[in-house]
């Protein structure tokens, strides 16, 4: 287990931090020289070297070095003056010159010696494209004279025409196996045997994720130009994960990231051998429902018909990605801890009680408050069959847990508000004790505006939405910027205004504020990101999240 952690810490987390600087360096190039910033091809060449079996594997498919001459803060060169620090390796004078326009990382094997009792030990597996093939050679040995100078045993042997090199090192100094491979790429994993394995993959084309029938289909999705790519063999992610799943409707997930005029569009697919359904009709146009979430919200979700929701294949897709990915439901019952507070302080059961009576167009959305912990809340729903009926269910069960349904006005807008009627107290001047007043606590309010039913939290947001009717997020120009990157039809959106947001989310999910220390330059520059769901083929589930930064 420490061979691993070490080669991780070299290598792995090397290649995995120049991936994700590199990506998050893009933004710099808006307004700049975006045509310029395209990958080179359409997908990873390394393909052949990695096993139709491994669980995952990242490409990234232009020359980090492409983002030196725009980048601020020197942050790329920063991160590779201290990868290598360590090794004794300068990154402009040994690298540099022979690096080619790929870098990619892959789980090569689950097990290298595929033996339970010693533990699972995962192969890591990254290829480096080369243009300089004899500059690359002396890389190697560069880096293994190096390490043998550091009180490392090398061994060397020819395997099927190829020189491996690798180091029987210290407990301190952890196994590294290197090769360059024909004329177009330097090999690094964390045992030889990867290496052995890697070549037998290219000399046996049926072993290789070139061949996989499911990374076939996959491909055929990513879009020409994408500056990276991330192919993920879903049953084998959750076996890496040790899960066994309760339902497996998707085999495998494609991740394209490609530049955008505006920001970063990342594009996923996932691939399924089952006809899956749509849980509403595709919208060509942004829903009304819109007009009435203020530009102040930093999360609006919006769609049409939430009646099957649950059952949808969207659904079982989160069940399914959230099993795989948490491994727990931790993460998972966090972000979800607002709906589930919902459902028990009002004694409700969400897909029964409201999602039900959905079927027209919906907007949910979230307004923080800087003096409170919970934020504002807007439902918007689309009147249609059965929603009257819905919102006299509400009532009811708000009668039920003993709120009162008063009418009042604001701006000449009929309101029912649902009030509770509280005592409090505060200590008296007299001295017989303390003094008692009633006060009415709103619980929340509904009213019929035009053809929508819109729910709020409190008063302020039910005035901010009825007096501001202009000031809404649909006029909003980031917002427009950010759906405008998606394609239509599709089924909605889900638009998180970070800078409003960060400090909500943070305090549901405290692992985020990790993420952004090591995302540091991407998140420092992000100003909201929009999800949506699109696509027409009947056995596939296609996405994008749009990432729009501060100077796009």
């Amino acid at each position: 287990m420490n061979r691993q952690r070490s080669f991780i810490g070299f290598i792995v987390a090397g290649a995995i931090a120049l991936l994700v600087i590199a990506i998050a360096g893009f933004y710099w190039f808006f307004g700049k020289s975006p045509a310029n910033l395209i990958g080179s091809t359409s997908q990873p060449g390394a393909t052949i070297f990695v096993s139709k079996l491994s669980p995952v594997m990242v490409s990234l498919l232009a020359n980090p070095d492409r983002l030196q001459a725009l980048e601020r803060e020197e942050e790329l060169s920063k991160l590779k003056t201290s990868l290598f620090a360590k090794s004794g390796i300068d990154y402009k004078q040994d690298i540099q010159p022979w690096l080619g326009d790929e870098i990619t990382l892959a789980i090569a094997t689950l097990d290298i010696d595929r033996d339970l009792e010693n533990g699972q030990q995962p192969g890591y597996l990254l290829a480096l494209a080369t243009k300089q093939p004899e500059k690359s050679r002396e890389f190697v040995e560069l880096l293994f004279s190096k390490r043998a100078l550091a009180g490392a045993n090398l061994a060397v042997e020819q395997y099927k025409g190829v020189k491996l090199i690798s180091d029987n090192s210290q407990p301190e100094q952890d196994l590294l196996a290197g090769a360059v491979v024909g004329e177009g790429f330097v090999l690094f994993a964390n045992d030889p045997k990867v290496l052995r394995d890697a070549i037998n993959n290219v000399q046996a084309p049926d072993l290789n994720l070139t061949s996989s029938p499911e990374y076939q289909k996959a491909t055929k999705e990513l879009p020409k130009g994408g500056l990276a790519v991330a192919f993920l063999n879903l049953p084998i992610v959750a076996k890496w994960q040790g899960l066994e799943l309760p339902e497996e409707l998707y085999n495998s997930q494609i991740i394209s990231l490609a530049l955008n005029p505006k920001g970063l569009l990342a594009e996923t697919t996932f691939l399924t051998s089952s006809e899956i359904v749509s849980p509403s009709a595709p919208l060509s146009k942004p829903v009304g429902a819109l007009q009435y979430i203020p530009a102040s919200a930093g999360l609006a979700i919006s769609g049409s018909n939430l009646s099957n929701l649950s059952n949808s294949d969207l659904a079982k897709l989160w069940r399914q990605a959230t099993a795989t990915i948490y491994g727990s439901e931790d993460v998972v019952s966090r972000l979800a801890k607002p709906l589930a507070d919902i459902q028990k302080r009002w004694g409700i059961n969400l897909p029964e009680d409201i999602f039900s009576w959905v079927l027209g167009e919906y907007a949910i959305a979230l307004l923080p408050d800087k003096e409170q912990t919970t934020p504002h809340w807007i439902f918007v729903v689309e009147k249609s069959e059965g929603v009257e009926q819905g919102v006299a269910r509400l009532d009811a069960i708000a009668s039920s847990n003993g709120l009162s349904i008063n009418p009042l006005t604001i701006d000449k807008q009929k309101i029912f508000a649902w009030t509770e009627l509280i005592t409090a107290t505060k200590k008296s001047d007299v001295k017989e004790g303390a003094s008692f007043s009633i006060e009415t606590k709103v619980r929340g309010l509904h009213t019929t505006f035009g053809n929508y039913e819109i729910f709020t939290s409190d008063l302020e947001t039910m005035n901010e939405i009825l007096t501001a009717k202009d000031n809404s997020i649909i006029n909003n120009s980031n917002f427009k910027d950010s759906i405008a990157a998606i394609p239509r039809p599709n089924q909605g959106y889900i638009y998180l205004d970070w800078t409003k947001s960060q400090n909500l989310l943070e305090r549901q999910v405290p692992i985020l504020k990790l993420v952004e220390v090591l995302g540091k330059p991407f998140f420092n520059n992000l100003r909201s990101l929009t999800v949506s769901s699109y696509g027409t083929e009947t056995r596939s589930l296609k996405g994008g999240v749009f990432f729009k930064l501060h100077n796009s």
